[in-house]
């Protein structure tokens, strides 16, 4: 049992090393929140909340989650007794929506609970792997690209994830992909196909990629489904997955292969792990996603890529990919193309705010 004695909130803002862009929109610095919950023994977990400036990934902000999570969120938690950290995600069902405000917070509580314990963080949820293959996202303009792409392998990236849209050059990405048999490619189109002809979005079934994530909208469940029966590609979904419901609704319609699990869109640790459960069950392969986040978002996530149920390579790059310097110490690295998992308990990094 944990009595959770305080709650704190630090606002952490950096530039990247370079622009992020997609279609959706242009990142070139990041700020997010970072969450500390103490115990009575004045034991740490820690959260990152990953809402953007603006609403162009969901609709939280940054401002507005982190009014919800000291004016709204904080207050249910302080003082409370838990047995169980999923007991955080209880007490937040009362306010709707604010995923990622819920995820900073309760992903804060498991990480006190596993060091209350003394164990890593991913044991506690039960992962067993002790390192996890490495994969980033590589953005650019096609001038730039090839380049780009040269210098994540030169750094040992096996995974290599690319922003498409209808107006990317389909030839210039198969010639990318067929010049480095290695390496599994990823599309992310993050929804721009949508409203467009299907004869658009099948041009780059034979590019070759591993798979083709969020080619329509959230809700084009249909239009998910006429593509994943139409490509030899498979069918990912991003944007569209909020909930369990969400990849119930997913598997009913038929929309899709392969799902990306995100913790701050689900809601926190305990949606995630049971939309994990549900998966394994239905044979629906998974992979842990980005969100240009800092070191406690990424160890939180490398903990969830530990699980034998995500067996595919999720987005987990070098601390320097990003950040001139990360918030966590040691920096997350990638050696020869994995990430070795802390046996620290909890995330298994300290806090640099």
């Amino acid at each position: 049992m944990a009595v959770i004695a305080g709650i704190e909130f630090h606002k952490v803002k950096q530039p990247l090393k370079q622009p992020f862009i997609t279609v959706l929109q242009k990142v070139e610095q990041r700020e997010v929140t970072v969450v500390i919950v103490r115990d009575l023994e004045g034991r740490e977990g820690y959260g990152e909340c990953v809402a953007f400036d603006t609403p162009w990934y969901t609709e939280e902000t940054v401002t507005g989650s982190r009014f919800v999570m000291e004016q709204v969120l904080a207050p249910l938690l302080i003082d409370e007794q838990l047995e169980h950290p999923a007991e955080a995600a209880r007490l937040f069902s009362t306010v709707k929506g604010n995923h990622m405000a819920k995820a900073a917070i309760e992903m804060a509580v498991w990480d006190l609970f596993a060091k209350r314990q003394g164990v890593p963080l991913y044991e506690f949820v039960g992962g067993i792997s002790g390192s996890i293959p490495a994969g980033v996202v590589v953005a650019g303009k096609s001038d730039d690209l090839s380049e780009n792409v040269s210098v994540a392998i030169g750094s040992g990236y096996r995974r290599i994830k690319l922003k498409i849209s209808p107006d990317s050059d389909a030839a210039l990405l198969k010639k990318l992909v067929t010049s480095n048999p290695e390496i599994s490619f990823y599309a992310d189109a993050n929804g721009s196909f949508s409203g467009r002809a299907l004869k658009e979005l099948l041009a780059f079934d034979q590019v070759g990629f591993a798979l083709i994530e969020q080619p329509y909208g959230e809700q084009q469940w249909d239009a998910h489904r006429i593509a994943r029966s139409n490509m030899a590609t498979p069918i990912c979904l991003d944007e569209s997955i909020h909930s369990l419901e969400d990849v119930k609704r997913m598997v009913k319609k038929q929309a899709v292969d392969i799902i990306v699990l995100k913790m701050g869109r689900l809601g926190g640790w305990t949606e995630t792990l049971k939309v994990v459960d549900f998966c394994k069950n239905e044979q629906i392969e998974m992979w842990v996603g980005g969100m240009i986040e800092f070191g406690v978002s990424k160890a939180h996530n490398l903990a969830l890529a530990s699980l034998p149920e995500v067996k595919l390579t999720g987005d987990f790059s070098d601390s320097n990919h990003f950040w001139r310097t990360d918030i966590v110490s040691p920096e997350i690295r990638v050696e020869n193309g994995e990430i070795k998992l802390s046996a620290s308990p909890g995330i298994g990094y300290e806090l640099k705010v």
